[in-house]
């Protein structure tokens, strides 16, 4: 049994977790009773036992015929929650909507969470509207420019050995190679992904640096249609304009908010 600061874990509350997790990741994709159970290498009956209640609690959900599993609404009412009490989310919400008026584009924070980054905002493009909002998403930190821009606030000696997942033909899916770009990201100061994590989509990405190392990002996302030498130099000046007054404004050490461990 792992162990967390000393504390021995509690091994059905791991199993929930796992489950929950699971059930997040698979979005529309429902899950079958043996799917699970094979999945998380747990019982048949263990598992129909815990499904059963998290499905009385409202963190299940399945359909009319009892045999298909999905996540319930109460893991969109505690994310929600989440977003809503950060001091950081309600600092730079603000800031997004201006920085994508100025520019006419989509606008994103979000966080590192392990190898991942986890979109926490959005201001989409009145250009380019996507039809699935990318918050409560995440995302391998090493194929966009808000995972990149996170990475580069780091030394390369925590990245993990690759090959990494090549999300289109433009993913760097080496080690080496993402070590030389995040080389790059440090000497500008901002990430660029030319799209390589969505064909037909280059991101601009800015560490805010209210924390050390910097847990998030912002980032500017452009059709590769509109973007001309002249708009790459504006989004650049806009976004790091923007980061500037987002972390002049960032919660300090006192005033009774709450700082949270990552």
């Amino acid at each position: 049994m792992s162990e967390t600061g000393g504390v021995r874990e509690v091994k059905s509350a791991a199993r929930t977790v796992e489950l929950l997790e699971l059930l997040a990741a698979r979005g529309d994709r429902p899950a079958r009773l043996q799917e699970l159970a094979d999945e998380l290498e747990v019982p048949r009956s263990s598992m129909y036992a815990l499904l059963q209640t998290l499905i009385s609690r409202g963190w299940v959900r399945t359909d009319v015929t009892g045999s298909l599993y999905g996540i319930g609404i109460h893991a969109l009412l505690t994310g929600t929650s989440y977003l809503d009490s950060d001091p950081r989310v309600r600092l730079v919400r603000p800031y997004l909507d201006e920085a994508s008026q100025a520019l006419g584009e989509t606008i994103h924070m979000a966080r590192l969470d392990g190898r991942d980054v986890a979109y926490l905002a959005t201001r989409e493009s009145h250009e380019y509207l996507r039809t699935i909002s990318r918050v409560g998403r995440r995302l391998p930190a090493h194929v966009g420019a808000l995972g990149k821009a996170l990475l580069a606030e780091r030394p390369d000696g925590d990245l993990p050995e690759g090959p990494y997942r090549a999300l289109t033909p433009n993913t760097r899916t080496s080690r080496e190679a993402l070590a030389a770009d995040l080389a790059g990201v440090r000497a500008r100061g901002w990430s660029i992904d030319r799209e390589e994590g969505v064909l037909g989509i280059v991101g601009f990405g800015f560490a805010l640096r209210y924390d050390t190392p910097a847990q998030d990002a912002i980032s500017c996302s452009v059709p590769v249609a509109r973007l001309s030498a002249a708009h790459e130099e504006r989004i650049v000046a806009v976004m790091r304009e923007t980061r500037a007054k987002i972390e002049a404004r960032a919660p300090g050490g006192g005033g009774g908010s709450v700082h949270w461990r990552s």
